[in-house]
């Protein structure tokens, strides 16, 4: 996201920073792709060189970026290139990545905060096997409302707690949505979302913890109307990353997007987190 400000970690890290058959079907498509970014591993690099039980050869970094050692026997593909012995992936920018190739695995190796990661992905780690699909609401029209989006005069840099404790994110906020539901005036902030003009809310509401994972929410929005008109369609509400695994860097809403109401549309709790 062009506007993602970063990810901090207190006093250590800063991390650079988402018709009713339609719904049901891109509820899945989200649910599929969390998985495939399901990562039993989450590695920090620094100059020490440091082995890893699900990635090969020794890993370490500094001023010319990072560096893996493979040992005899051992190879990597890298943009289609095999690799031996010693490779250096470079300095990567700022939310950059390589996928380096290791047999039927993806060893990612990326910056977040100007700190270098190996996140190695598994198809076989367990996390992925058995993931079956996310259970959700029956999609309702109910849960379709128009908004209005407001700007702001100039974005606004907005902190955010991350689902990892310690760690901290900053959005620059371009506005909020306004609408109402239930009898209620309600508004949440937007972050800029994928793709010229769209948005991004994430949210919280009294389903959280009952019925829909406690920590956050994500609803994608298209970009409004020149009048300001947007729809926020909740059947298509979303679980972020960290809905699955405890090793997910996932932000959480600002406090003011915490909403008083039962959002009971889109995606419920993980089967992985003991929902059904």
């Amino acid at each position: 996201m062009g506007a993602t400000r970063g990810i901090r970690q207190k006093g250590r890290r800063q991390i650079t920073g988402a018709g009713s058959r339609r719904n049901g079907d891109q509820q899945q498509t989200w649910s599929n792709w969390s998985a495939r970014r399901l990562t039993p591993g989450l590695h920090w690099l620094d100059d020490r060189p440091q082995h890893f039980p699900d990635a090969p050869g020794a890993w370490r970094t500094g001023p010319e970026g990072v560096v893996v050692d493979l040992d005899d026997g051992e190879e990597l593909v890298v943009d289609g290139t095999p690799v031996r012995g010693e490779h250096r992936f470079g300095v990567l920018p700022e939310r950059g990545g390589v996928d380096a190739v290791w047999g039927d695995a993806v060893i990612e190796v990326a910056k977040r905060g100007g700190n270098d990661i190996v996140r190695p992905r598994h198809p076989d780690a367990p996390l992925r096997t058995a993931f079956t699909g996310t259970p959700a609401y029956d999609p309702d029209p109910r849960w379709a409302v128009t908004g209005r989006y407001v700007p702001f005069d100039t974005p606004r840099p907005t902190t955010v707690g991350a689902a990892v404790e310690g760690l901290e994110h900053v959005y620059d906020a371009p506005g909020k949505v306004e609408f109402e539901l239930d009898g209620q005036e309600l508004s949440l902030t937007a972050f800029p979302g994928p793709g010229a003009g769209r948005l991004m809310v994430l949210f919280t509401d009294a389903t959280s913890g009952v019925t829909t994972y406690a920590a956050n929410r994500a609803l994608s929005l298209e970009p409004p109307a020149a009048d300001g008109t947007v729809v926020l369609d909740f059947n298509r509400a979303a679980n972020l990353p960290c809905a699955y695994t405890d090793l997910a860097t996932c932000p959480l809403p600002p406090a003011e997007n915490r909403l008083p109401v039962a959002i009971e549309a889109g995606q419920k709790i993980p089967r992985e987190r003991g929902g059904s």
